[in-house]
């Protein structure tokens, strides 16, 4: 088992690197304008992803279960699903692209902090068996990437409407960058409602009920409802620019509350999943 643990180890370190790496070709491909190093930034992020792949995928042979136990295993998968969701979106919508200057750090904090945390074998509890337990951190997943990817473009708006520095060039333009993060968020918003579904139906099978106010679902209904008043304002009373940009990063820290701060909470029956 040491021997799994050290192979593991080694394959996550290395995606970290290839990771790292690609954080700075990247950066400085956008802000000198580098196309080219932008490429290869690109291409050692699809290496790393790959090699990331491979070690949960080896993690899962080892502990017989999915990454959704212990913090280690939920920050490597929570920094998957983000590069991978990101890649998958920069294909058909190239205009995101330069939202990897925020979307490849978060990557790396969260695939980073996660390597520090103790990779010890958890049994799985009878209660998180099931598909629903699945589509539930697969939905969380999606929503968590598509909604940093908003926040990278309203940040991305607020500085080109505050700052004129040339490499902001290579930004769409302000009022681009503020409808794609009101339709990511928008699409962030389908998927966490979703995964709360899920999340509910996974409850009832667990311990006989769908809603029971745990500090967790509690938060992760105020993140909810945060999102809802967001997109609400946007439709109907016309919010949008730095407002809107604000009003979307409050919601972010929210998310960013229910997902990684709540589950230390003992008082929460997830608590066990983030230990």
């Amino acid at each position: 088992m040491n021997n799994d643990f050290t192979i593991l180890t080694g394959m996550h370190w290395s995606a970290v690197l290839l990771y790292v790496v690609a954080t700075v070709g990247n950066t400085m491909g956008i802000i000198f304008q580098k196309e080219q190093t932008e490429r290869l930034a690109y291409r050692l992020v699809i290496t790393g992803l790959i090699i990331h792949s491979s070690a949960l995928l080896f993690w899962w042979y080892v502990v017989g279960h999915g990454p959704y136990l212990a913090r280690y295993e939920i920050l490597s998968a929570m920094a998957w699903g983000t590069m991978l969701t990101f890649l998958l979106f920069s294909k058909p919508f190239p205009a995101i692209r330069p939202a990897s200057l925020l979307v490849f750090p978060a990557v790396v904090l969260m695939i980073g902090l996660g390597i520090f945390f103790n990779p010890a074998v958890k049994a799985l509890p009878p209660t998180f068996r099931g598909i629903w337990l699945v589509l539930h951190v697969i939905f969380y997943m999606i929503s968590l990437a598509t909604i940093i990817i908003a926040l990278a473009l309203s940040l991305g708006y607020i500085q080109r409407k505050r700052t004129s520095y040339s490499w902001l060039a290579r930004l769409p333009e302000p009022a681009a960058m503020d409808l794609l993060a009101y339709r990511f968020t928008g699409f962030g918003f389908v998927f966490w409602s979703i995964a709360m579904l899920t999340g509910a139906v996974w409850a009832y099978q667990s311990w006989g009920r769908f809603w029971g106010w745990d500090p967790i679902e509690t938060w992760s209904l105020i993140t909810w409802g945060g999102f809802a008043i967001y997109l609400h304002l946007r439709r109907f009373f016309g919010l949008k620019e730095e407002k809107a940009a604000a009003l979307l990063i409050i919601c972010f820290l929210l998310s960013m509350a229910s997902l990684f701060f709540v589950p230390l909470f003992d008082s929460s029956i997830h608590s066990e999943y983030f230990r």
